[in-house]
């Protein structure tokens, strides 16, 4: 009787790709993390910078999330939403640790 390989090499395959999917997270460097390589950095209005290439695609969820906030608190205060992400820019800039780049109005980097 022949046995065939089909089912136990799909079950290995499964495997595989089911350990892979929980190993991505570990991989992804948290926003602190980003901050102290120097990859991202903080700006005057409220927005992260991508200050490397491979932080891009971080820094663009980052933002994409801080703008809804914004909007969102900048609606119910009946202001804009820029003037909101400059009042977070502040928080944000007291709450980071020491060693995280700033960009100021005139496109200038100062460390933290």
């Amino acid at each position: 009787m022949r046995r065939s390989l089909g089912f136990p090499l799909v079950v290995l395959i499964a495997v595989i790709l089911a350990v892979g999917s929980f190993a991505a997270p570990a991989t992804a460097q948290s926003l602190d993390d980003l901050r102290a390589s120097g990859a991202v950095g903080e700006r005057f209005d409220g927005l992260a910078v991508a200050r490397d290439p491979s932080a891009a695609d971080a820094v663009a969820k980052i933002n994409a999330k801080r703008k809804k906030i914004y909007a969102q608190n900048a609606a119910s205060q009946g202001v804009p939403a820029d003037q909101v992400g400059r009042v977070y820019a502040k928080k944000i800039l007291e709450d980071v640790p020491a060693g995280t780049w700033f960009q100021a109005p005139d496109n200038t980097w100062t460390q933290k």
